[in-house]
């Protein structure tokens, strides 16, 4: 086996994974923000 030297691992693909979890938890913060305003606007 070969010998892993620290920070040699190519992080490339768990980046992108971790941007689009950002992007899509932002994303459901805003909406569930969004229908809670809406909520207090009727009355619910």
């Amino acid at each position: 086996m070969a010998e892993h030297e620290h920070g040699t691992m190519d992080t490339k693909v768990q980046e992108k994974t971790f941007e689009g979890f950002v992007k899509w938890s932002i994303g459901v913060a805003a909406v569930s923000i969004a229908a809670l305003i809406f909520m207090a606007l009727v009355n619910s």
